[in-house]
């Protein structure tokens, strides 16, 4: 395949060959359906509908996980990160792995034998019910809204690649039917139907991955050194994109926003509500501890695969035409796949990617709409006495207003790369969420106003800095003169934060105010809640009993 055809891949040869890739995108449609439909049996109870009736293994859970956490950011972000940014686009998946360890060791069988379905669960154990699993439903919608930002606007220009759709309204309309079809999977799968898909979806995901990394491999002999040569010899950018430096190594100020990144990936993993409720769907603690070690495993492979995708995309594909593409940096992975496969390829690859993105929405919307139905509804508003169906009721009705809510926040955000999306996401999570769990499992001195101060302070002041930070408006690109944060209009800049993460800010702040809120507060240390919440996290003595619904 030449340099020339390549280029004419959204001109003409996805035009001449549409039906193919229509076709390999529903049938990968119809497969996950199939498997939602055909997991939904037995969904109308609360334990079976947000954690699948405990019944999976840990090998099975941890296959999933990695479905859950390998989104649009992992695959489509990063290998356009990389193939754009290079080594500094490769500190994502750095990142991201890295923190699995944080997960594996402060949480994961902590949680799974204090909490019973949500984060609120573990958070509201020892403190008062009301205000805290309040609290952590609005952080987890929150959270939540953040990562399903970025999943949509990986969708838009995925889809639009593959169908050769351009233009705003048909991204517009690519990120309603995503939509729709995630609040479809919730509906009727529940997290049992959602986790197949997870797992069918990890797999397929890190076949393909490994297919485009062994072709890229094959066409400089399996030699890394050629590929990394032969890329920094095509970018614009030279050597730099072998070394530190292209976007965090400017001034002082980027090696500052690197240090905030790197924080929120490193600590928001253990804080993402969406993976701390799969943790609920294994039989014990033990099971728990095999679903990371799982998760660590096909993870880390993955994301050594990007490292051969992200740079094999910038000599094969070359910036300007990523650039260029719908979705920009998040189409360089399908247009590297083009690049070596064709159509077919593209196809194929694109369906995988567009799986990956409704198994993670789904994910994202389940545990939304639980936390909402099972801490809001049934023990705030009904003080822990709602029937079981009514609260199943409330969480779908919840879905389809997540799902709209996804579907608007998606067209706001769809020209930003989905891998910077996520870190927000991990930024608010390590905030709002992370210094309040720790504070709850391994600090007998912990108080209800520390968890809300915690909760409320790292919550708000991440969102805070986010939306009045170069990535919300303010922001011009110096080589093209346009705007590229979500406000599109370069004329329209409130931005006052100078970074692009909050998370060097937030995270410290949250822990400072969690432990703050405790010792000025005048609430009676609960002791013996304490001991049995301790025996209960290391030894999973009692858990069984109180997750019996």
């Amino acid at each position: 395949m030449t340099a020339t055809s390549a280029t004419t891949l959204l001109a003409a040869e996805t035009v001449g060959k549409p039906v193919v890739n229509i076709t390999i995108f529903a049938i990968f449609i119809m497969i996950t359906l199939a498997i939602v439909i055909r997991a939904s049996g037995g969904n109308q109870s609360a334990a079976h509908y947000y954690t699948g009736g405990r019944a999976f293994t840990g090998r099975q859970n941890g296959i999933a996980i990695s479905g859950d956490y390998l989104s649009a950011a992992s695959f489509l972000g990063i290998t356009g990160a990389i193939a754009l940014q290079g080594y500094d686009g490769f500190l994502y998946s750095i990142g991201f792995l890295v923190a699995w360890l944080v997960a594996l060791l402060l949480v994961a069988e902590l949680l799974r034998n204090t909490g019973r379905y949500t984060m609120a669960d573990v958070l509201s154990f020892r403190l008062r019910q009301g205000p805290v699993r309040t609290a952590a439903a609005i952080s987890t919608l929150a959270v939540s809204f953040f990562y399903l930002l970025a999943q949509m606007a990986g969708a838009g220009g995925l889809v639009n690649l593959l169908l050769g759709i351009k233009g705003s309204t048909g991204q517009n309309l690519t990120i309603a039917v995503v939509g729709i079809l995630m609040i479809v999977y919730v509906l009727v799968g529940g997290m049992k139907g959602t986790t197949w898909v997870q797992i069918v979806k990890a797999v397929l995901l890190v076949l393909g991955a490994a297919l485009m990394t062994f072709w890229v491999l094959g066409k400089s002999g399996f030699d890394l050194s050629s590929i990394l040569g032969d890329a920094a010899a095509a970018s614009p950018k030279g050597d730099a994109v072998l070394e530190p430096g292209v976007k965090y190594g400017l001034s002082t100020l980027t090696k500052i926003d690197f240090i905030s990144l790197a924080m929120a990936l490193v600590l928001g993993t253990a804080g993402l509500p969406h993976v701390l409720m799969r943790f609920y769907t294994v039989p014990s603690a033990r099971e728990a501890r095999h679903s990371v070690v799982w998760a660590i495993g096909v993870i880390g492979v993955f994301y050594l695969f990007t490292l051969i995708l992200g740079y094999g995309a910038m000599y094969l594909v070359g910036a300007k035409r990523i650039n260029a593409a719908p979705g920009k940096a998040n189409a360089a992975a399908p247009l590297l796949a083009y690049e070596l496969g064709g159509t077919l390829l593209l196809g194929i690859v694109a369906a995988v990617a567009f799986a990956t993105i409704l198994a993670v929405v789904a994910g994202l919307t389940i545990t939304a709409s639980a936390s909402f139905a099972h801490d809001v509804y049934n023990n705030v508003l009904k003080k822990g006495a709602a029937d079981p169906d009514a609260e199943v009721r409330v969480a779908r009705t919840t879905a389809v207003v997540i799902g709209v809510v996804a579907i608007m926040g998606g067209i706001f955000a769809k020209d930003q790369n989905v891998a910077f999306l996520v870190a927000l996401a991990f930024a608010v999570a390590a905030s709002a969420n992370l210094p309040t769990i720790l504070y709850s499992l391994f600090w007998k001195g912990f108080t209800t106003r520390g968890a809300l101060w915690s909760i409320y302070g790292g919550l708000i002041s991440s969102v805070l800095l986010i939306a009045f930070s170069p990535v919300v408006s303010g922001k011009v690109d110096a080589a093209t003169g346009k705007s590229v944060s979500m406000i599109t209009d370069k004329s329209i800049d409130f931005s006052w934060f100078p970074l692009e993460n909050p998370g060097i800010v937030s995270i410290p702040l949250a822990f400072l105010l969690g432990w703050l809120g405790s010792v000025t507060s005048r609430e009676s240390r609960n002791a013996d809640k304490f001991a049995e919440m301790e025996v209960r996290a290391l030894t999973g003595a009692g858990a069984e009993k109180a997750l019996v619904h």
